[in-house]
C-alpha cells in the first residue's frame, strides 16, 4: 500500500538523525501524512530493533548514510539543514553540540529550522546526562506506581507504549507541529525539548485532579479503572485466553448483570468496595466456563463494554479491524495503517522502509550536489550507499 498524492504535510522536509524508540515512530507518522522524511544513517552501525527493510517505523522515508564524525559529513548535513523545515535527533544532551550540529549551528544556516530534541530526562536537570529507558521515565513521572492490579505486588511495566511513544513520540510531534506553525508565520524556528518524563507527567493531569479531589487512591488495584473494580477487569476464559469488561456506568452494569444472570443481592452493591473481592472471584469463575470466542458471541458489540484480549498477530484479523482496514501489508509485513484519519487529506504509506544509504545519491542530487563530489564523499567515507539496494525495494 503506497501513495504519492498530496497529503496534509506535503512540502515539509524532515531530517531524522537516526535514533531508537520514539524518534523513528515520529518520523513514520510525519511521513504517513506526506512529509519528506530523510533518515540520516551512520555508515557501518548495526541496526537496533527490526531490520531496516522490515521495520514499519521507517516506511515512507528515504535514507542517506553520512558519517557525522567527519568534517565533510558534518558540512553535508548542514547543507541539508539549509533546505529542511525540521530536524529530529534523540542523542543525549550535548552530543550534537560537540559535533558542531546543535541548534545554534543549524540555525546559523537556517533560521526557520524547527529543531526537535527527544530525550527521556530532558535537556537540563540533575538527570539530563544519565542513561535511562522507558520504565525509568514513567517511574519518575509518577505513572508506573499505579500500574498493576495487585495492591501487594510491584508495579507492572507497560511495555514502551506509555513512556517512549505516548509521552515521547506524541509530545515531540505536538511540539514540532506547533513550532512549524510559528515558523510559517514568523520565519523563525525554535528548539523543541521533548522529554518523556514531561510528556508522561502531562498525560497524568486528569489523575492529579482526581487525587486532589479525594477521588483517586494511591497504589495499585484500588480504583475503578486500574483493575480494582470487578466490573472493569480482565478475566481468563476456559481456553486460557482473556477478555475485558468495562461496565462502569449503571446502565452498562445492569446489562452485564442481565447477560451473565447476576440476580443475587450481592450484585446490587456495584460500588461497595468491601464486596469487590468476592464479586471478582465470582466473575472469574463465570468467565472460566466458556471460551473466549463463546464470550465474544454473547457480549461483543453490546453495551456491556466488552472486548477480547488479542495478540499483535490476532488483532489484524478481527472483523472490526478488517472492516476499517486498521492494518495493512507492506512488503508482506503486517502493520498499522496511517492514523488518525483525515477526511480531506488522508495519510498514506509513501513506500517500504529503506536500508541504510539507499537514497544517498538521489537525495544529494536533489540538493544540487554533483556526481563528482558525491563520488569523492563516498571514496573518503563521509557518505555511503546501500550495498544491496534491492533489499529496500
Amino acid at each position: 500500500m503506497t501513495d504519492t498524492s498530496p497529503r496534509a504535510l506535503s512540502g515539509i522536509t524532515v531530517l531524522e538523525v537516526r535514533s531508537i524508540g520514539p524518534g523513528p515512530l515520529a518520523g513514520m507518522l510525519l511521513a504517513d501524512m506526506g512529509a519528506n522524511v530523510i533518515r540520516i544513517d551512520r555508515p557501518g552501525v548495526p541496526t537496533r530493533g527490526a531490520s531496516d527493510h522490515i521495520a514499519p517505523t521507517h516506511r515512507g522515508k528515504r535514507s542517506v548514510s553520512i558519517d557525522l564524525k567527519t568534517d565533510d559529513g558534518r558540512e553535508l548535513l548542514l547543507e541539508m539543514v539549509e533546505h529542511a523545515d525540521v530536524l529530529i535527533e534523540g542523542n543525549r544532551p550535548g552530543v550534537m553540540e560537540r559535533l558542531g550540529l546543535g541548534p545554534v549551528d543549524c540555525h546559523r544556516r537556517n533560521p526557520r529550522l524547527v529543531y526537535g530534541r527527544m530525550t527521556g530526562w530532558g535537556q537540563d536537570g540533575p538527570l539530563a546526562s544519565a542513561a535511562g529507558h522507558d520504565i525509568n521515565y514513567i517511574a519518575l513521572s509518577g505513572a508506573l506506581e499505579g500500574m498493576g492490579a495487585d495492591p501487594s505486588g510491584p508495579p507492572v511495566p507497560a511495555v514502551s507504549y506509555v513512556g517512549d511513544f505516548a509521552g515521547g513520540t506524541m509530545f515531540l510531534l505536538f511540539g514540532i507541529l506547533c513550532a512549524v506553525r510559528v515558523a510559517e508565520r514568523t520565519g523563525v524556528g525554535q528548539v523543541v525539548d521533548a522529554a518523556m518524563v514531561d510528556g508522561v507527567a502531562a498525560l497524568s493531569a486528569p489523575y492529579h485532579g482526581l487525587l486532589a479531589d479525594g477521588k483517586w487512591k494511591l497504589g495499585r488495584g484500588r480504583n475503578v479503572i486500574d483493575g480494582g473494580a470487578p466490573y472493569y477487569h480482565v478475566y481468563e476464559c476456559q481456553d486460557g485466553q482473556f477478555v475485558t469488561i468495562a461496565s462502569a456506568e449503571p446502565q452498562f452494569y445492569a446489562l452485564l448483570r442481565s447477560r451473565l444472570g447476576l440476580t443475587e443481592p450481592l450484585w446490587d452493591a456495584q460500588h461497595d468496595e468491601e464486596q469487590w473481592a468476592v464479586q471478582e472471584q465470582r466473575l472469574a469463575d463465570i468467565f472460566r466456563t466458556r471460551t473466549r470466542d463463546e464470550w465474544c458471541s454473547i457480549l461483543e458489540g453490546t453495551d456491556v463494554c466488552f472486548a477480547p484480549v488479542l495478540s499483535l498477530a490476532d488483532a489484524p484479523r478481527h472483523p472490526h479491524n478488517v472492516a476499517r482496514e486498521t492494518f495493512v501489508s507492506v512488503g508482506d509485513v503486517i502493520q498499522p495503517a496511517p492514523a488518525p484519519r483525515l477526511s480531506r487529506t488522508p495519510g498514506a504509506i509513501g513506500g517500504p522502509p529503506p536500508v541504510a544509504g539507499l537514497h544517498t545519491r538521489e537525495v544529494l542530487g536533489e540538493l544540487g550536489i554533483g556526481t563528482d563530489r558525491v563520488n569523492n564523499l563516498i571514496s573518503t567515507g563521509a557518505v555511503a550507499i546501500a550495498e544491496h539496494p534491492a533489499a529496500g525495494q
